[in-house]
């Protein structure tokens, strides 16, 4: 069985070093395999996990779980909070788990040497109960798991800008297939000029 040690040097391999959010994340992919009964870090597809937010915490998370945005099994949903929901895709029973809003303040009892507070957490997050650190909820999905999920395969094309659009995320809208940055504005805007590639490098 992996270690939180193991887990914890794992995820900060990643980094060049360990911080509180990175515990967190750990922790709570640990926690995630207790309450589905699982077995984790998982080899196959069986656990969609949803981050809200980014950065450090999610790595944490991919760590504990084998969740990754490549095998499809990771997403992000930024609400920039450091919290998550653990899927079953084979029962469909869910949970999302959050830090406590006293989290921080509570971490610093567990940690009566830490020089400062982010060493507090630091060490805190990692010694502290699972009553103490997080809350977990039972949770339904607004979509259904085979929507987030898709198929493998499929592949439209935008009526609008002419670009391929896969894994069903198309938009149908007066009888026309949309991708959403056509439908519902992207993201970046554009200029009318394409970038020139013949002065890059083959291979590159």
């Amino acid at each position: 069985m992996t270690t939180l040690n193991e887990l914890l040097n794992r995820s900060a391999a990643l980094h060049d070093h360990l911080c509180p959010r990175q515990v967190l994340g750990v922790r709570m992919g640990l926690l995630a395999k207790l309450k589905l009964s699982l077995a984790l870090p998982q080899t196959d597809k069986r656990l969609l996990t949803i981050v809200e937010t980014d950065g450090c915490f999610a790595d944490g998370i991919s760590v504990s779980t084998g969740c990754t945005i490549g095998h499809r099994t990771l997403r992000v949903e930024d609400y920039g909070k450091v919290a998550a929901t653990f899927v079953d895709t084979k029962t469909g029973q869910a949970i999302r788990i959050a830090p406590r809003c006293e989290a921080r303040s509570t971490a610093r009892s567990y940690a009566l040497e830490a020089r400062n507070r982010w060493e507090a957490q630091l060490l805190g997050y990692q010694r502290m109960s699972i009553d103490d650190l997080y809350t977990i909820q039972n949770v339904e999905l607004t979509t259904p798991i085979e929507m987030i999920v898709s198929r493998a395969g499929l592949k439209v094309v935008c009526d609008i800008c002419g670009e391929e659009i896969i894994n069903g995320r198309e938009m149908s809208y007066g009888g026309r297939v949309w991708c959403q940055a056509c439908l519902m504005g992207a993201y970046y805007t554009t200029s009318d000029v394409l970038i020139s590639s013949l002065a890059i490098p083959v291979g590159l």
